[in-house]
């Protein structure tokens, strides 16, 4: 079995297109506003998503009552709203969620594969340090939107 490795590369637009290179965002809503307002966003670049799920982010705050479409709470390809009274617990858990992290330890992760035409496998670097200010990034926006009773929008 020739299974060809393919290392995701961001500066690359042709790996931009593929399916599994998935961003997403956060955005600071108010569930109670009559329309659909976003007041402030964080982006979430390629890597950081992919170590998001990695790390066991995502799952782990699966504990809280987010709202989705789909009823699965915070998940990839979907889109989740959790009220400004869940935020400070979301950052404890993100603050648990992410003390295992090793930053000295570079992983390669598994993002998807196919089998047709050709056997590929999609793999992507996953830089702790990379990841680890990310999160910093996001839990001061978390703090923020409690802070000005923002609640928050995945769209993941």
């Amino acid at each position: 079995m020739n299974v060809q490795h393919i290392r995701i590369n961001d500066r690359n637009p042709e790996h931009r297109e593929l399916s599994i290179y998935r961003t997403g965002k956060v955005n600071r809503i108010r569930l109670q506003d009559s329309t659909y307002t976003t007041y402030h966003s964080l982006e979430i670049n390629a890597h950081d998503y992919a170590a998001f799920f990695h790390y066991g982010i995502a799952e782990a705050l699966n504990k809280l009552p987010f709202i989705s479409e789909s009823s699965n709470g915070l998940d990839s390809w979907d889109e989740a709203f959790l009220h400004n009274s869940c935020l400070e617990l979301m950052n404890s858990i993100i603050d648990e969620s992410t003390a295992a992290i090793n930053p000295e330890n570079k992983e390669i992760i598994l993002l998807g594969w196919q089998d047709q035409p050709l056997q590929v496998a999609y793999l992507r670097e996953i830089d702790p340090v990379k990841f680890i200010a990310f999160i910093a990034t996001l839990k001061q926006f978390v703090e923020e939107s409690k802070a000005q009773g923002f609640d928050l929008e995945f769209i993941l």
